[in-house]
């Protein structure tokens, strides 16, 4: 998340409800966790790997720790059917449906590990200076 960024201008102008109860997964990645691991990438053999937090954040958890943090409303709760004309079926899925990613082969193959291994840490340092 950036401090500036349209998910953050979402939450500000209560544009980012909560839909179909937030049970959508979210793996975040701290930018200083996506550089560091990007940096040390250049040197692991060649695969894809999932670069994230440890910890995975519920829709119904991220989206209101998010306003929290920058004085935003809460965000209204909205059920599917009112929110599909807006988002379509990917939004809802995003938000009900969507899994979050693991980290472990990054982990596991290269011993890498994130700073901010936990989103709460993660949005925390972002918005210290809010």
């Amino acid at each position: 998340l950036a401090r500036d960024g349209s998910l953050v201008h979402a939450v500000r102008n209560r544009m980012l409800p909560i839909v179909a109860g937030g049970t959508g997964v979210w793996t975040f990645c701290h930018v200083e966790d996506a550089a560091a691991a990007a940096a040390a990438g250049l040197g692991w053999k060649a695969g894809i790997y999932n670069i994230a937090g440890d910890t995975h954040a519920l829709v119904r958890d991220w989206v209101p720790l998010l306003a929290e943090h920058v004085g935003a409303p809460q965000p209204f709760h909205v059920p599917a059917f009112i929110a599909r004309p807006m988002i379509g079926d990917h939004g809802i899925a995003m938000m009900r449906d969507n899994r979050g990613i693991p980290n472990a082969k990054a982990k596991r193959e290269h011993g890498w590990t994130p700073r901010y291994s936990d989103w709460r840490q993660g949005f925390a340092s972002v918005f210290a200076k809010e």
